[in-house]
């Protein structure tokens, strides 16, 4: 019955056996002995392998299948007050079945680092909301000139703010709490989670009403909602109007974000709409600590709304009432390294569980969740105008460029467009997504292009730093002075990334103010804060800027947009590559044209007429969407077929693709497979080289969801057993892979 009997000084002690979950990577968990019967889901201290490391504990009262002598024993038990909840184990129990990774390993990266570690952890109290008191109301603001500190002393004139709001604002915002406070200026109280909006509600237009009272009438009940709405239709406040009515109900919200980058700008509107809710947010520029205790704050319900990016679906909500994924077709919800879950996916067995809405909102959603709610799996809503009354859709011009010179790749209408608009006084973006100066260096004597020693790709040119860099395994070298094969010394920058449109347009329009927004601009955690602090101040001309810029933001003196280089998605052998052009660009177009200024977007392309660009002119997603879901069902493609990958990686190609080939004779001659499984490879992956790994892959299809899962734990188990014949070769299971 999971238990023992020992002797130890005349007294007989009863020994309970429990299963941990460790962070290792074996599909098993582990046996370990208490005197008590441990609740599961508690954390605890164990010796394994030499070490003390932490566990969670999975099951209690187990019956070893083990020699008991062999069985250590459970060394420190931690009092985290159940915060690891049944339906959280369920959570990740599933995440690990269906992503056919191991379980400890699932359970310790869904953890922030301090429940990963060892340790007792402190639990959160309340938190404490600041504002100006009688004293700090009469006393004279700091001067204008400070403005990090002005908008400090404006945001506590105001409302009530939390330590974490405030450090938004500025990241010294506890120094400068400590003095105010020591000069009677603050005053402070500590704050209930679940408050009511302070501000009065935004009014919604028909559109926005009709689809907040929909998703209203289904709460307490899952339901999956996709809305639909053009680039500025006002999806933001049809979500904060729901969460609102949840949030009254003394209810949790989990708002899920794809980039870090979009989290500022989203938590100065909540600010401002939920004044006095307590929000923890989660995401992975967080700092450890501070990480760790929102993540404790969402378990124990002291905090109503959780904003994070993909990890943040993890997250333990005892009383969880919706979910709002926002942005739901950007590929940045797939994790794409250790255990690849899709947080979309998992965030609506989430709602299932909890039985509550959850709203998918998009502009382009992904054809997975737009072919759903053609099936009627998810409720569709839409939202068809701008939610600005002046605003109108931006005009789509179309540059043919095949008979057109360019200048360093801007042909000159756009050079006249950004002139032109600059004159008037308008702000621009230019869009380019690809960092850095140049995307080669080439030999003009010999044609030598530098490679990446270790991946399948070229050096791209960093030339302020004088360096060529592997964006793909960040490898570093200075800029040769010559080239290694023939000795030549004229070497060409090749093609066109951020630094050099913007070294271009400093060129052009030397009085304008330019800001390069990349991964290389972008690199600290205040950096997002100080652009947005600097375009609302009207400090920036034109923006320069990657895909980081065509997600959500809402600048509105933003009027002229240019797409340079829209071609280069098309080469792609990813059959996903259409979709992704279509949304970047949808996504790119809607920045423009939000406020009272008509929006033109100037597109350069070789090839005007590809379908894609015919779709971006008239702006119509649901005829791209359903003439690229006849093209994949006729191609036996998701989401007509379901997928998953089998990866190998080794020193050379021909060892990665032996173990896949191995494994797949094993089965074969096993008669372990099936007709309503097809396989394909093992073939190379697009990046066949990376950080010094050759890497293949085997693609399993079918029809049948559950049969392709009963032929992924026939090949898992076959890949464990024979790893050990081929050590050096390491192996993992993408299901639903997004990368090709």
């Amino acid at each position: 019955m999971g238990y023992n009997l020992c002797i130890y000084s005349d007294e007989t002690i009863v020994l309970i056996y429990h299963h941990i979950a460790l962070n290792v990577p074996l599909y098993t968990l582990f046996t370990y002995a208490h005197p008590k019967a441990l609740a599961e889901g508690t954390r605890v201290a164990i010796r394994f392998r030499g070490k003390r490391v932490c566990g969670v504990v999975w099951q209690s009262h187990i019956q070893p299948d083990i020699d008991v002598a062999k069985i250590q024993p459970i060394e420190t038990v931690f009092d985290d007050g159940g915060i690891l909840s049944a339906s959280w184990r369920q959570l990740l129990t599933f995440t690990a079945h269906y992503y056919h990774y191991p379980l400890g390993q699932a359970v310790m990266a869904a953890l922030p680092r301090g429940l990963r570690e060892a340790k007792a952890m402190t639990l959160p109290s309340l938190p404490l909301a600041y504002q100006l008191s009688a004293q700090g109301q009469a006393h004279e603001p700091p001067a204008t000139r400070f403005y990090k500190q002005r908008a400090l002393w404006d945001r506590l004139s105001q409302t009530a703010a939390t330590l974490d709001e405030l450090r938004i604002l500025h990241p010294q915002a506890r120094q400068y709490l400590q003095k105010w406070q020591q000069q009677g200026w603050i005053s402070q109280h500590t704050l209930e989670p679940h408050a009511a909006p302070t501000l009065a509600r935004h009014s919604l237009n028909p559109e926005q009403q009709l689809a907040s009272n929909c998703i209203q009438q289904h709460l307490n009940q899952f339901t999956p909602f996709l809305l639909h709405g053009i680039t500025g239709s006002g999806k933001t406040e049809v979500y904060f109007d729901v969460m609102e009515k949840v949030l009254q109900q003394g209810q949790q919200v989990l708002f899920l974000l794809p980039e870090i980058n979009l989290t500022p700008q989203l938590l100065q509107r909540v600010q401002q709409r939920f004044a006095h809710t307590t929000t923890a947010v989660l995401h992975s520029q967080t700092a450890a600590g501070e990480r760790t205790q929102n993540y404790l704050r969402a378990a124990l319900n002291q905090a109503a709304l959780v904003i994070g990016t993909r990890l943040a679906v993890f997250t333990p909500l005892p009383r969880l009432g919706l979910i709002v994924v926002d942005e739901e077709h950007d590929p940045s919800f797939k994790q794409d390294s250790e255990l690849r879950y899709q947080a979309r996916d998992l965030a609506i067995w989430r709602a299932r569980q909890a039985q509550c809405p959850i709203i998918l909102g998009s502009a382009t959603p992904s054809l997975e969740s737009w072919h759903k709610a053609q099936q009627q799996q998810y409720q569709l809503l839409t939202l068809q105008q701008r939610a600005h009354t002046r605003a109108r859709l931006p005009d789509i011009h179309l540059v043919d460029t095949r008979r057109l010179p360019l200048d360093n790749g801007f042909s000159e209408p756009i050079k006249q467009q950004l002139q032109a608009n600059f004159a008037a006084g308008g702000m621009s973006m230019v869009y380019l997504n690809r960092r850095g100066f140049a995307p080669a260096l080439f030999c003009s004597a010999c044609g030598h292009t530098f490679g990446c020693p270790h991946c399948s790709a070229k050096m791209v040119l960093h030339q302020r730093a004088a360096q060529l860099r592997c964006h793909h395994c960040d490898y570093r070298l200075a800029v040769p002075a010559a080239c290694p094969e023939c000795g030549n010394q004229d070497l060409s920058a090749v093609g066109h990334g951020t630094q050099r449109v913007e070294e271009t347009l400093h060129q052009l329009l030397p009085q304008a103010r330019i800001l390069r927004v990349d991964r290389d601009s972008t690199s600290h955690k205040q950096d997002w804060i100080q652009i947005y602090q600097q375009i609302e101040a009207q400090q920036v001309d034109i923006l320069v800027g990657t895909q980081m810029l065509a997600k959500g933001h809402d600048f509105g003196r933003l009027n002229l947009v240019v797409v340079v280089n829209a071609d280069g998605s098309l080469y792609s052998a990813d059959f996903r590559a259409p979709e992704r052009l279509f949304a970047e660009l949808m996504q790119v177009a809607g920045r423009c044209g939000r406020a009272e200024h008509q929006g033109h977007v100037w597109v350069q392309t070789m090839q005007p007429e590809n379908p894609v660009f015919q779709a971006l002119k008239t702006q119509h997603y649901a005829d791209f969407a359903n003439h690229e879901l006849q093209q994949r069902q006729l191609m036996h493609m998701p989401p007509f077929q379901h997928m998953a990958a089998i990866r190998a990686d080794a020193r050379t190609m021909a060892q990665a693709q032996q173990l896949l080939r191995a494994v797949q004779q094993q089965i074969d001659e096993h008669q372990q497979h099936t007709d309503q499984v097809s396989i394909f490879g093992p073939v190379p992956m697009l990046m066949a080289r990376l950080a010094g790994h050759e890497r293949a892959q085997i693609f399993l299809e079918s029809h049948d969801r559950r049969a392709l899962h009963q032929a992924l734990s026939v090949w898992q188990s076959w890949l464990i057993y024979m790893q050990n014949d081929q050590p050096h070769t390491r192996w993992l299971i993408d299901v639903d892979p997004l990368e090709m």
